[in-house]
C-alpha cells in the first residue's frame, strides 16, 4: 500500500523559522503575541497599500506633488484579531476622503477575504477590478470566478433582505425612483428602481424596500404596496411621492387611510419646464409664497395671485398646480415640524444620490440582478450611518401621537 503523504501548508519559509529565530518562544503565549503583533503590521501595510491606491502615488514620491490631495499622519485604532487586540495605525488624507476597506471605520476587525471582495464590489468595482485590486494592493490572487462566486452570494442576502418582515405602523413612506441603464433581451434601456423609505416610531429610518421596473403602472404599484403589506406593514399615516403615475391611487386603495402628500419641489421644477430663462428666477419666487403660506386657504389666494400675474403668459405651468391641488396641500394639515419633512421627497433624493455616489463607475449593468446586487450593497453601507433618530424627533412623535392618537400603538 502507498503510503499517504501530508502535503506541507508553506505558508512561511523553512529558512525564516530558523532555530535562531524561535528560540524567542518560549510558551504558547509567546507565539499568540507575536501572530498578534504579525496580524497587525500585515494589516498596516494592507492600509498603507490602500492609500497609495486612492491618492496615485507612493509615500514621498514626487508625482504626488500638486494633485490637490496628500497624506496628513496617521490616527491609532484598536482592532480584534484572532490572537488578542492590538493597536494599529489607519493612515490620513488631507481631504478627509480616503476610506479604509481592510479595517473599515467603526469597525474593530479587519475584514475576512469574502467580505473585502463583497466591500469593493460594493465601492463599484467590477469583477476584473476587483482582480486587480486583491493582487495588486493586498497581494491575494484570486480568480475571477473565485470572485463571481463571492459576489453572487450578495444575490440571495439582497433577496432575504427584500423579503424580511416589516413593522406594523410606519409615520411616514417616501417614495421615489432612480434610473440605471440596464441591458435587456440584448439591448441598453433606461429602467428604474423604486425605492421605500419608512420612518419609524423610534424616529429611525428604514428603507422597506426596492423594486425594478421598466415603467410606472397602476399594477406595478398595486404589486409593490401589495408586497409591503404582505411583510406586515398595516399602516403608513403620511406617504410622500414624486406624483408619480398611478400612484397616488394605488395608495388610497391599498392604505385608504394613509395621507398623500406629492412633493412641491418637483412640482416647482415641472412648472418651470413651461417658463423662460429670463423669467423662471421671478417666478420662482413667487411659487414660494404657495408653500411658504401659514395654511392652506392663504396658499390658495397666493396661486391666484401668481396666475393673475403669469397665467396669461405661462397657463400650463399653473394648470399643473390646479390639476393637483389637493394632493400638492395635504402638507398643511400637520404642524411645522412635520410639514418640513413632508413637502418634499428630499430625503429619498439625498439616498439617490448617495447611491449614484457608489456606482458611478458603472455605465450599465448586464442584468436586472446586477442592478439590485449594487444598490442593495449600496443601502447596506448607506444604512450604517442611520443611528440616529431625525432632527426635533421628540417633539415630532408627539405630535404624531396627538394627530393620529388611535393609529399608533407605543
Amino acid at each position: 500500500m502507498k503510503k499517504i503523504m501530508k502535503e506541507k501548508n508553506q505558508v512561511v519559509p523553512d529558512e525564516v523559522l530558523s532555530k535562531e529565530f524561535l528560540s524567542q518562544f518560549k510558551t504558547e503565549a509567546d507565539v499568540s503575541r507575536f501572530l498578534n503583533q504579525l496580524h497587525a503590521q500585515v494589516l498596516e501595510k494592507m492600509l498603507e497599500g490602500e492609500m497609495d491606491a486612492h491618492l496615485g502615488y507612493e509615500k514621498n514620491s514626487v508625482a504626488g506633488n500638486n494633485t490637490g490631495n496628500s497624506r496628513n499622519g496617521s490616527y491609532p485604532k484598536k482592532i480584534q484579531t484572532g490572537h488578542g487586540e492590538s493597536v494599529i495605525s489607519i493612515p490620513r488624507d488631507r481631504n478627509g476622503q480616503f476610506e479604509p476597506i481592510a479595517v473599515p471605520k467603526h469597525e474593530s476587525r479587519g475584514l475576512s477575504i469574502e467580505k473585502l471582495v463583497i466591500s469593493l464590489y460594493a465601492k463599484g468595482m467590477s469583477v476584473s477590478d476587483i482582480e486587480e485590486e486583491m493582487r495588486e494592493i493586498y497581494e491575494i490572487e484570486l480568480s475571477t470566478s473565485a470572485i463571481s462566486i463571492i459576489t453572487n452570494k450578495v444575490s440571495q442576502a439582497a433577496q432575504e433582505w427584500q423579503n424580511r418582515p416589516l413593522d406594523p405602523v410606519y409615520l411616514i413612506g417616501w417614495m421615489d425612483g432612480i434610473v440605471f441603464k440596464v441591458r435587456d433581451n440584448g439591448k441598453i434601456i433606461n429602467k428604474t428602481v423604486y425605492l421605500c423609505v419608512g420612518l419609524k416610531q423610534n424616529g429611525l429610518k428604514e428603507v422597506l424596500g426596492m423594486w425594478v421596473g421598466k415603467s410606472e403602472s397602476s399594477s406595478f404599484w398595486m404589486g409593490v404596496l401589495t408586497d409591503l403589506k404582505a411583510r406586515g406593514v398595516q399602516d403608513i399615516l403620511i406617504t410622500c411621492t414624486d406624483n408619480l403615475n398611478g400612484f397616488t391611487d394605488t395608495i388610497r386603495t391599498v392604505f385608504p387611510q394613509s395621507s398623500t402628500q406629492i412633493c412641491v419641489v418637483h412640482q416647482i421644477r415641472n412648472s418651470c419646464k413651461y417658463v423662460v430663462y429670463k423669467d423662471k428666477k421671478e417666478f420662482t419666487a413667487d411659487m414660494k409664497n404657495i408653500y411658504n403660506a401659514p395654511n392652506k386657504e392663504v396658499a390658495a389666494a397666493e396661486l391666484d395671485n401668481l396666475e393673475k400675474k403669469w397665467g396669461g403668459k405661462y397657463p400650463y405651468a399653473i394648470l399643473s398646480w390646479r390639476n393637483n391641488w389637493d394632493d400638492l396641500t395635504v402638507f398643511f394639515q400637520f404642524p411645522l415640524e412635520i410639514r418640513k419633512i413632508i413637502y418634499t421627497t428630499n430625503l429619498i433624493e439625498n439616498l439617490n444620490g448617495k447611491i449614484r455616489k457608489y456606482t458611478k463607475s458603472k455605465l450599465s449593468f448586464p442584468s436586472d440582478d446586477a442592478v439590485k446586487k449594487n444598490v442593495y450593497l449600496s443601502l447596506m453601507e448607506i444604512e450604517k450611518k442611520w443611528t440616529m433618530p431625525i432632527s426635533n424627533w421628540g417633539l415630532i412623535m408627539n405630535q404624531f401621537m396627538l394627530i393620529f392618537e388611535n393609529r399608533i400603538q407605543i
